[in-house]
């Protein structure tokens, strides 16, 4: 029995002996229940879109690859939260894009009053002798405090019965009262949350009242049902009755995602998200607990709404998101584009390792209109491809073209940067390629990936402990322990 079977039949045969729980709680005695008090398994109960990965493609049928920036970390803060708690992740749950997008990497700053900076390199691929692999990079132009722009928050807050636990609601409370502490005091923040039904709990209020906000927050209770489009669309409208131009204008939702009252299909809340995306308010969408997540829905809902999601497991995480990279709240690149054109005398064939739902057409690069992804003041993007090099691979070849397309402002026209890349006399072991490469071995081990090739645990360890670099979070020695223990899983 392999252990993925072990530790899903295990949560099975424990959950069979658990009495069902009544409607508004949400974890008994170590067993997780949704809203209607049915028991749920840790990961079987969750939900997650099925991730087809990325083939390879021969640059003589398609030169130029096109996809939208992804700078979640939703997927990897998930995993971590697996396996600390003694079990593996679905395949579908590993997003490789959002690995590698939960670390800072270290990118230059951009220059010339561009908001963005691209970079580039290649080196050898580690799985596979044979390949190459082609690491691209973006980075937010970082902003001091004095630059952040004011804020028009609203918390949408879940307050359903799943959402019952010091997982969840409880972390969704020292969270944001923890946040409150690093705001300006002329920002605002209203609050609405739902459950059976939907309540403005707090009118639009200024920061400078900190104390009211916080004490609106202390009294949130978890019971009830979930009708959450219905508190969505509030939400937009009273992010647009308070609207800040110029400001940060944006919906932080604290959600399980499990919505079974009113509007709760995926497409029906796409449509919604969409219909405000001329409005110029972004949303943030925060995941909490284990067993009842609607993860299909969270990450659809932020990627159709100049959306960011993020999965908070712990304080840890919490203060990360909430404290440590506040900035990035503030989006600096709108409606992010790559498009990488391979030369076909220099690359046989290419795979993009990710970004699988990110996927866009040539013609939606050059289309304005197009939505796509948001970058966050100092936050990084990374992407990775696998390439088969062709008979003429040689040095200081053009290798490809690195073009990126990106909005300072929604709305407004599209700013173009280039980047040629060529290839060099040695493969390049930079700490940054070093890192990614140990990053996506991780992901592809995990995903028991068919293009994993000799990737490990034991590869990934190696490479990530060779470019653990400043690291002033500890987040990639955590990394360590966390391929560490799933190595443990696997070898028992």
């Amino acid at each position: 029995m392999n252990t993925k079977t072990f530790f899903a039949s295990a949560a099975s045969i424990a959950l069979a002996l658990c009495m069902t729980a009544s409607c508004n709680t949400s974890f008994n005695d170590g067993y997780y229940v949704n809203d209607n008090g049915e028991p749920m398994d840790q990961d079987g109960g969750n939900r997650f879109d099925e991730i087809v990965e990325n083939p390879f493609v021969k640059v003589a049928d398609a030169p130029a690859s096109t996809f939208s920036v992804d700078a979640d970390g939703a997927s990897y803060a998930y995993m971590r939260r697996c396996v600390r708690d003694g079990f593996m992740p679905l395949s579908n749950a590993v997003r490789t894009e959002e690995f590698l997008n939960y670390f800072t990497f270290d990118y230059d700053e951009p220059e010339g009053g561009e908001m963005l900076a691209i970079n580039a390199e290649t080196g050898a691929c580690p799985w596979n002798a044979e390949h190459k692999l082609l690491r691209l990079g973006l980075k937010g132009k970082s902003l001091n405090n004095n630059e952040i722009p004011t804020a028009n928050y609203i918390f949408l807050i879940d307050v359903s019965g799943s959402m019952q636990g010091e997982d969840r609601i409880d972390l969704v409370k020292t969270g944001l009262c923890t946040m409150l502490d690093y705001m300006k005091p002329e920002d605002r923040v209203a609050i609405i949350t739902y459950s059976g039904t939907v309540k403005k709990l707090l009118e639009s209020t200024l920061v400078r009242d900190k104390s009211s906000i916080k004490n609106a927050i202390k009294k949130l209770v978890a019971s009830g049902c979930t009708a959450g489009g219905q508190a969505m669309k509030m939400a937009y409208e009273e992010a647009v009755a308070h609207y800040i131009k110029g400001g940060n204008n944006r919906i932080i939702m604290c959600t399980d995602g499990d919505f079974n009252v009113g509007v709760s299909s995926n497409d029906a809340l796409i449509e919604m998200v969409e219909s405000y995306l001329s409005k110029g308010i972004y949303l943030s969408v925060m995941g909490f607990g284990i067993g009842n997540l609607n993860d299909s829905m969270m990450e659809n809902v932020s990627n159709h709404g100049n959306g960011t999601y993020n999965y908070i497991d712990s304080e840890e995480e919490m203060m990360k998101v909430f404290v440590n990279e506040r900035s990035r709240f503030v989006a600096v690149a709108n409606d992010t584009k790559c498009q990488v054109t391979f030369s076909p005398d220099v690359v046989d064939s290419y795979r993009l390792i990710g970004y699988e739902n990110r996927l866009m057409s040539s013609e939606e690069f050059e289309n304005d209109g197009k939505d796509a992804g948001e970058i966050g003041a100092g936050q990084t993007v990374t992407a990775l491809y696998e390439i088969v090099p062709a008979a003429s691979y040689s040095e200081d070849t053009l290798l490809a073209t690195f073009d990126v397309k990106y909005k300072v402002a929604l709305g407004e026209q599209s700013r173009s940067l280039s980047l040629g890349v060529k290839v060099p006399a040695t493969d390049s072991k930079s700490e940054n390629i070093t890192f990614a490469s140990g990053v996506a071995a991780y992901a592809l081990v995990l995903r028991e990936s068919e293009y994993k090739g000799s990737a490990s645990f034991e590869m990934a360890e190696s490479l990530v402990r060779e470019s653990l670099g400043e690291d002033k979070y500890d987040l990639r020695k955590q990394l360590l322990e966390l391929i560490g223990r799933a190595a443990a899983f696997d070898n028992n």
